[in-house]
């Protein structure tokens, strides 16, 4: 088994887009951990729309084509098209971000995802729920890489959020 840990992301219908996910989640694997989910605004996008972001983590033996089909299945059932533009709203994004130590290219798929030490939406949820977690690469923990991190321009920060009765996000 290895710690998978994917983030979620929507700008459509985000509230219920985000519930979904987490519902698919808690029913395909077990002992799902989750971080706070944050609003951030949209990096890269023209369409304005704030996004809700959140990481979540759980065990698996799944291949990592397999995980990375599930996400794609998961999308796509929720609205979510082939062939649109890169920067264009979503309902769901789900990308994997670790599949416990591997590195590199693996089922068409790169390990660990280079968004993590690049966008807050991505390392500050995955820092607040793995904070003494190592990098595959780089060795160093997420609540070190988030210390390090220069938000910039990335403005993100916590929402209150309830997903099966119970609050798992709240705001500051």
């Amino acid at each position: 088994m290895a710690l998978i840990t994917i983030s979620i992301g929507s700008n459509i219908e985000r509230d219920h887009h985000v519930r979904i996910c987490l519902d698919a989640l808690a029913a395909t694997f077990d002992a799902l951990a989750i971080s706070r989910v944050f609003e951030s605004e949209p990096v890269g996008f023209e369409d304005g729309r704030n996004f809700y972001n959140l990481v979540a983590a759980f065990d698996s033996d799944l291949p990592v084509g397999e995980l990375q089909a599930w996400c794609k299945r998961l999308e796509f059932a929720n609205g979510r098209h082939k062939g649109v533009p890169k920067f264009s709203p979503r309902t769901l994004d789900i990308d994997l971000l670790t599949v416990g130590e591997l590195t590199g290219i693996r089922d068409d798929v790169e390990l660990p995802r280079d968004e993590i030490l690049h966008h807050a939406f991505v390392l500050k949820p995955l820092a607040e729920l793995l904070p003494d977690a190592r990098h595959p690469l780089t060795g160093r923990t997420y609540r070190d890489h988030w210390s390090d991190f220069e938000t910039g321009s990335q403005r993100l920060w916590p929402v209150d959020f309830v997903w099966q009765g119970r609050h798992i996000s709240t705001a500051d």
